[in-house]
């Protein structure tokens, strides 16, 4: 590699990368693209007598077509029937710079979201260290709640392909007042916890039997797949840092809740 960046090679004719000039170039590990290649999804245009992979300007392509429905939320079996679809290639671009440009839509909104948070918390000290939110349902506005990590994603494909369509048929006065009903539960959970409520407390388990409808509506987890929603509320460090606004230790609550309601009526 020279100052100007990966230096190319000659083969058949055509000018042709290393897979450790891809990796550096599209910040790819070379154990990726090594799993694409063993899946089909990428293979490289030629393997030379070292038994390195070398890619050529086509493959590039498709690597930033990887990397960008990636980035859209598009599962790997999906990305690879799109991309062996044949479909136009200005065509698909053309999607994908549509979806992109509602992302980056979504992302502004939650700056400003970030943003009015930081304005309150640091007009609304009462000299106690304490803050107050003037409307705590604004503290969300922004987020994909629909959206899961790709462990989810790839754990339970078809669930995650209804919950993204669910989203997507919201309008936004729809989507205002699912925020409103998210904020309003979390708050709830946050004041049983408050009150030291066991998690098995039948006044708890009937909030929790309501976020299981609401979860319903987009998609409908068995047992566990609904623990496993608790537990990426838990892990999930933009999830987390939400519950943590209203109370912390609330995703830890609300999680081992959702155990005992799995366990009881989904188990």
């Amino acid at each position: 590699m020279g100052p100007e960046g990966p230096a190319p090679v000659m083969g058949g004719g055509a000018m042709a990368w290393s897979i450790a000039d891809v990796a550096r170039m599209s910040g790819v590990t070379s154990r990726t693209l090594r799993h694409y290649d063993e899946t089909g999804l990428l293979p490289p245009a030629w393997i030379g007598n070292n038994g390195h992979r070398y890619y050529e300007e086509a493959d590039l392509l498709r690597l930033q077509q990887i990397l960008v429905m990636r980035e859209l939320g598009v599962g790997l079996r999906e990305i690879r029937a799109v991309l062996d679809s044949r479909a136009d290639r200005v065509a698909v671009l053309r999607e994908h710079h549509r979806r992109l440009l509602e992302e980056r839509d979504r992302l502004e909104t939650l700056a400003r979201t970030v943003g009015r948070t930081i304005a309150e918390l640091e007009e609304g000290k009462d000299g106690k260290g304490m803050t107050e939110i003037s409307s705590p349902e604004n503290l969300f506005e922004g987020f994909d709640w629909s959206s899961r990590s790709d462990e989810v994603r790839e754990r339970w494909p078809e669930h995650w392909e209804q919950s993204r369509r669910a989203v997507e048929a919201m309008t936004a006065s729809d989507t205002e007042q699912w925020q409103r009903e998210v904020t309003a539960q979390m708050i709830r959970f946050a004041e049983f916890m408050a009150a030291g409520t066991p998690v098995d407390d039948p006044a708890v388990q009937a909030e929790v039997d309501a976020h299981y409808r609401g979860v319903c509506r987009f998609w409908t987890p068995d047992a566990e797949a609904y623990k496993g929603l608790g537990q990426h509320y838990v892990d999930e460090p933009e999830f987390r840092a939400n519950y943590d606004r209203i109370a912390e230790g609330l995703a830890g609550y609300q999680r081992d809740a959702m155990v005992v309601y799995a366990d009881v009526r989904l188990g």
